[in-house]
């Protein structure tokens, strides 16, 4: 058994430091998507109409399903929902 040890959860599943950040990225999307449903008290069905979605979409959201969003969807939506990203790029340590 080897006891390897990582820096997030995405790097130890994830094979590639660019995969590890995609998934960091969509994970931070989803939770602020899921976070702005929750703060509006919206149904699913009331929050897929106000993002332009179906309501099995918001499903998948609210239980984390991150394969099944890029970051470009995740960006539309949070835009739907009239939220604003605001990006930090920065040296890896």
């Amino acid at each position: 058994m080897t006891t390897e040890r990582h820096a997030s959860v995405w790097d130890a599943i994830e094979e590639s430091p660019e995969g590890a950040e995609n998934l960091k990225i969509r994970a931070a999307l989803m939770q602020e998507l899921s976070a702005y449903i929750e703060r509006s008290a919206m149904t699913q069905a009331q929050a897929a109409r106000r993002l332009g979605v179906t309501q099995p979409r918001i499903s998948d959201l609210t239980r984390g399903k991150i394969d099944l969003f890029s970051i470009d969807t995740l960006v539309n939506m949070l835009t739907a929902a009239g939220l604003h990203l605001d990006l930090r790029v920065r040296e890896a340590s």
